[in-house]
């Protein structure tokens, strides 16, 4: 039934997105609206999008009140103040096309010092630019434009503002300073961002579609090109459907604009790091009905580790159609080539965790050979976002791409035990030679509609959507040539045949995956109800070549959410929410004679939030216990990575985080996490999970003079400390690793403050682990991986 269901679901699919185009209507200067009573910012947000204008809503201004229906024929001001009718709010034009929201002179006091200002141009929503650190509304937890206020999930937004001035180089480094994540646990690995959320391996979504999940050859994000990046912490499968408990990451692409905008910036830095970024967007007719942006970065540099290279050749091109004022394409593509090597190294016991002869290994070794490695990549992505507005109650999108990745990959990893290294430093070593490519297509349709029935406010959501993907994996591992710990060897000979011992995976994986999901969020009042529910149909095939076993799993589950909240006038805002998990998992078990089962989880979590009245802060808080079933645990065994599946998971868990412009001048962020993990069936019952600190803690603050002789000069800094954690299974002291504090520094300056002829001109340095602390960040009971080392680059940026 599955197999037949799936191709007619498709159909609809692709035949939804068809009637959305054909019914695009000719946008006037007046529309027809038919808006009923609803949460006022949502409604001023949508009048405000569909006329193009940029609506900087303050969220306590509007927390708590109800718009006026709107039914009639209204230009967008119009609109905006038939809306406004009874909320003790008016819109007044300040000058020609600027207007300001404002309390009446009967309005309550604590208002008083509220503004809003619209102007011509874009708006804050989901999935556009948002000022400074923080942003107001998220497409994250609910796949629709919702204030985060309102949205009862426990999620942190890295805006493109924050990401510039950390001078943000992966989704490792964009994450570090949000509460529930550890990253780069194996130090910064220039091949892959690795990532826990609340214990698991995030899913990564782009554009409202999961990136492809394979074993070495994932793509590694160009942070450069996104517009914002969220992490949302808690299972999702609900809306997403195959996702982890953990959470998810979701990116944004930069997208066209109307008003032209020109960027370039130029990084030099130690390990001969040189970077080019650049960034252009602008209308290509009088009219802006096509838009277009180009980004994209070179880079060849250096690392930490000797003869390991780190070179990236990136660009992402895009282009708008604003078919009319109801109807826009948006295409998205993207070409990435990365020419890299294995930057974590794996580092034996002797000479990191257990003392030497020699003394320590040095983080700056390889120990690998630079004449036989390397680690190449080709990633490249094609599709769209297409939406249209049917009438004022309905509207349709449609998100579509096709990406492919492939891979080549020669490599060493030296032998991790410790009678590995003799006494002299002579070492042994393996090879591992990968070739692997992942080819996926992924369609999400979704209807949404906003109406109301007696009181309550509905905004629903009907959705489908479909993905395929086709692996090719093929893993050979074998003997290298032995060297020493204290002077390599390079360029010695390698026996083929010896290099190519034995083939532990090779195999051709193609899954097939079709949902079903709908959801209504709905508004009385001050309460905030969400309900929703989906089903998932995923049909996994694998051929193993070399045991000649064809396994064939079909794997269905239905994944629900439930959420509810109160927003007080004040701006605080309690929640509780409830959801589920559903992931199967791509990939083979260590027998590869058959595929792995999914995963299964549900989560439980209590949170408020607070953006006072008048402010531009959001703090936040959350409590949780998740469960997670037939979970996947990678491990080294006699230097071979194997993955199992263990029983049953428990995570439970407390979250803080502060985001906050507290003044004209300061801006931060500030989060802590205390994380419990307990293996609960299984040969390791009672443990710890892998790689999971119970406490972690981060502050980031910016400082910027706008006044004085100091004008135009800015500071920050940063501290991140995470705990003890396990990197192996059995808890051993062998894979033990203490805490560390790390302080980050960074400083600029804007130019055009000392002559007007550098208008747009600005210079800043970045550093990240400022005193060069040396430390382990992960032991795994075979293996040590250090921790990035001191990081400094510099940086010229031009805009106009």
């Amino acid at each position: 039934m599955p197999s037949l269901f799936r191709p007619t679901l498709l159909a609809t699919a692709l035949v939804l997105g068809h009637a959305a185009f054909v019914h695009a209507q000719t946008a006037v200067g007046e529309r027809n609206y038919q808006l009923p009573t609803a949460p006022l910012s949502t409604t001023l947000t949508r009048i405000a999008s569909d006329a193009g204008l940029t609506l900087s809503l303050d969220p306590g201004l509007a927390s708590g009140r109800t718009s006026h229906p709107v039914n009639g024929r209204y230009d967008a001001t119009e609109a905006l103040r038939e809306a406004l009718r009874d909320t003790g709010l008016e819109l007044v034009e300040s000058e020609p096309g600027i207007y300001t929201l404002r309390p009446l002179p009967s309005a309550d006091d604590t208002l008083s010092m509220a503004t809003t200002t619209i102007m011509a141009g874009p708006m804050e929503n989901a999935w556009g630019p948002a000022e400074g650190y923080v942003a107001n509304r998220t497409a994250s937890a609910t796949k629709t434009d919702t204030p985060i206020l309102e949205t009862a999930r426990s999620l942190s937004v890295a805006t493109r503002d924050q990401m510039t001035d950390r001078a943000v180089h992966n989704i490792d480094d964009a994450v570090r300073y949000m509460p529930g994540a550890v990253s780069s646990f194996y130090g910064s690995d220039t091949r892959a961002d690795w990532l826990r959320v609340r214990g698991f391996e995030p899913t990564r979504f782009l554009d409202g579609l999961r990136l492809p999940d394979g074993v070495y050859v994932d793509p590694k994000p160009e942070t450069w090109n996104l517009e914002r990046l969220t992490l949302l912490r808690g299972p999702a499968s609900s809306v997403y459907g195959q996702t982890p408990p953990g959470g998810l990451i979701e990116m944004v692409s930069l997208r066209p604009q109307a008003e032209a905008s020109h960027e370039v910036r130029v990084e030099a830095g130690n390990y001969n790091h040189r970077q080019i970024n650049f960034d252009t967007t602008g209308a290509l007719d009088d009219e802006a009905r096509f838009l277009y942006r180009v980004s994209g970065v070179v880079r060849d540099s250096d690392t930490q580790i000797e003869h390991v290279p780190d070179k990236r050749y990136n660009i992402a091109p895009s282009l708008t159609w604003n078919i009319n004022d109801d109807t826009h394409l948006t295409f998205l593509s993207q070409y990435t080539r990365d020419d890299t090597g294995i930057t974590s190294q794996f580092l034996p016991l002797r000479g990191t965790k257990l003392e030497g002869p020699w003394g320590e290994v040095s983080r700056h070794k390889n120990l690998g050979d630079p004449d036989w490695e390397f680690y190449d990549r080709t990633y490249y992505s094609l599709g769209y976002a297409f939406d249209h507005r049917f009438n004022e109650t309905w509207q349709f999108r449609q998100n579509l791409r096709y990406t492919k990745s492939d891979l080549s990959f020669q490599g060493i990893t030296v032998g991790g035990y410790a009678e590995a290294v003799s006494e002299d430093g002579t070492v042994a070593r393996n090879t591992n030679i990968v070739d692997e490519d992942i080819s996926q297509f992924a369609v999400d349709n979704n209807l949404q509609g906003n109406f109301s029935t007696g009181e309550v406010q509905h905004t629903l959501l009907l959705g489908l959507d479909y993905q395929r993907s086709n692996t090719n994996y093929q893993y050979l591992f074998g003997q290298a040539p032995s060297s020493n710990i204290n002077n390599p060897v390079y360029g010695q000979y390698f026996d083929p045949a010896a290099a190519r011992q034995y083939t532990l995976y090779d195999y051709n994986q193609k899954t097939h995956q079709t949902g079903l999901y709908i959801q209504d969020q709905m508004a009385l009042d001050h309460w905030r109800l969400t309900l929703g529910g989906r089903k998932d149909w995923v049909t996994t095939e694998t051929e193993f070549y070399t045991t000649d076993a064809h396994p064939k799993r079909d794997d269905s589950a239905f994944t629900g959410n439930a959420s509810l909240s109160y927003v007080f006038d004040s701006g605080l805002v309690p929640y509780i929410s409830y959801s589920e998990s559903f992931q199967p998992t791509s990939g083979a078990d260590v027998s590869a004679t058959q595929s792995f089962k999914p995963t299964e989880g549900k989560q439980y979590e209590v949170g408020v939030k607070y953006q006072p009245t008048g402010t531009n802060t959001l703090l936040t808080a959350a409590v949780y216990d998740l469960t997670q079933k037939n979970v996947s645990v990678t491990d080294n065994v006699g230097g071979v990575t194997i993955t199992s599946q263990t029983g049953k998971v428990k995570v439970r868990g407390v979250e803080l985080e502060a985001t906050s412009h507290l003044t004209d001048n300061l801006k931060l962020i500030a989060s802590y996490a205390y994380t419990d993990t307990e293996v609960q069936d299984g040969q390791y019952k009672g443990n710890r999970l892998q790689l999971i600190p119970e406490h972690q803690a981060s502050l980031w603050a910016d400082y910027t003079w706008h006044a004085g002789s100091l004008d135009g000069f800015g500071v920050a800094g940063g501290v991140r400390y995470v705990g003890d954690t396990y990197g192996d299974q059995a808890n051993t002291w062998l894979g033990h690793t203490g805490s560390n504090t790390i302080y980050d520094a960074a400083a600029h300056y804007d130019l055009s403050r000392l002559d007007s002829r550098f208008e747009g001109a600005s210079v800043g340095v970045n550093v990240t682990n400022l005193f060069n602390k040396e430390y382990l960040s992960t032991c795994d009971g075979y293996y040590c991986y250090y921790g990035d080392e001191r990081s400094v680059v510099a940086n010229v940026t031009y805009k106009w």
